[in-house]
């Protein structure tokens, strides 16, 4: 069946200008008509996008052209890693998205990064793009190279080249946010009244482990992707400059992984470091007031032959003792740093 709900736009690209046409397959057969007459090689191409489609829709859009029964189910399933594969003249291209969801407050369970897929099958003369997720849609992406047609007169692989940019670009975006959050977390740990949210810490470590399986298995399809008949010679350049780009957010990434984890470490050594701190506290006043309890229980035993118990000066010589006993030592526990 056509798509219907799933498709977010479609259109015909020739020399750069969108050109109208009713239907997708009536686009196809233009562009196809256009090329065959045009002598310099076909520079017209078709470009569907859909929004998290039906099994039917994407089957149908494989009849009308020529897609690899494989990619069709991996369109439909999602949730595959990214990768390049050649499908005979089309090539088939899977991106992870990643989008940074505002929040008031860092909390354990804030979400923070979400995650999406794009599938991109090109052709020599078409694009069919299956998003799936709610962020980092490619409207702007086709809003952009329709407002520049010596963008658009690419062709195939210019749109593709378009869409990958703008992903990486997404990834350097979130990479940065995600930054300030660590340093955020960073200084809450070391401040002088830490809050011990050793829980907001591994979520947020949880957050980056999931960036990091979105960004890094992107990096050897994107650098074999330059050396693929499909990609036209002077396009090459242009893809290995979003290597370029995807490598630095790769090394963001690792780097801010790295030291989230060493975060956590800090955290959880500094909320060692006030408990024992606490725990000597603690013991220091117990220490301070054993004594007094030991004397007043010794005293309280009720024995008719004891020390100065018929003495008038006997109680207040006790008192004296236990208040001397107590001050001698909380002077010997402030001294050694234990209150």
């Amino acid at each position: 069946m056509p798509p219907v709900d799933s498709i977010v736009e479609f259109g015909a690209y020739v020399q750069g200008q969108k050109v109208t046409s009713e239907g997708i397959v009536e686009a196809l057969d233009l562009v196809r008509e256009y090329n065959t007459a045009a002598e310099g090689g076909p520079n017209a191409f078709v470009w569907v996008g859909l929004h998290e489609p039906e099994a039917p829709e994407v089957e149908w859009l494989s009849e009308v052209f020529g897609l690899h029964p494989l990619a069709v189910e991996d369109a439909v399933k999602a949730h595959q890693r990214p990768k390049v594969e050649r499908y005979g003249d089309s090539l088939f291209m899977v991106l992870k998205t990643v989008a940074y969801l505002d929040h008031d407050e860092l909390t354990a369970t804030s979400e923070i990064i979400a995650t999406g897929e794009i599938m991109v099958f090109l052709g020599s003369d078409f694009v069919v793009t299956v998003r799936h997720g709610r962020h980092c849609p490619l409207t702007l992406v086709r809003e952009r190279l329709e407002d520049k047609p010596a963008l658009m007169n690419r062709g195939p692989a210019g749109v593709l080249h378009a869409i990958s940019d703008h992903v990486v670009d997404q990834y350097l975006q979130v990479a940065d946010l995600m930054q300030l959050e660590l340093e955020e977390v960073e200084a809450t740990v070391f401040a002088d009244v830490s809050s011990r949210d050793i829980n907001r810490i591994y979520h947020l470590k949880r957050e980056m482990l999931e960036m990091k399986r979105a960004v890094t298995p992107l990096l050897a399809p994107l650098a074999a992707l330059p050396q693929r008949r499909v990609i036209p010679q002077d396009m090459r350049e242009y893809f290995r400059d979003v290597g370029d780009h995807l490598s630095r957010v790769c090394e963001q990434v690792e780097s801010s992984n790295e030291l989230c984890s060493s975060i956590l470490q800090a955290a959880l050594a500094r909320s060692n470091a006030l408990a024992n701190e606490d725990m000597r506290k603690i013991s220091s006043w117990v220490a301070i007031l054993a004594v007094p309890t030991m004397i007043a229980g010794i005293y309280g035993m009720n024995f008719d032959f004891m020390p100065e118990t018929k003495q008038i000066w006997g109680y207040p010589a006790v008192l004296a003792l236990m208040a001397t006993a107590c001050v001698l030592l909380h002077r010997g526990f402030r001294r050694n740093g234990w209150l």
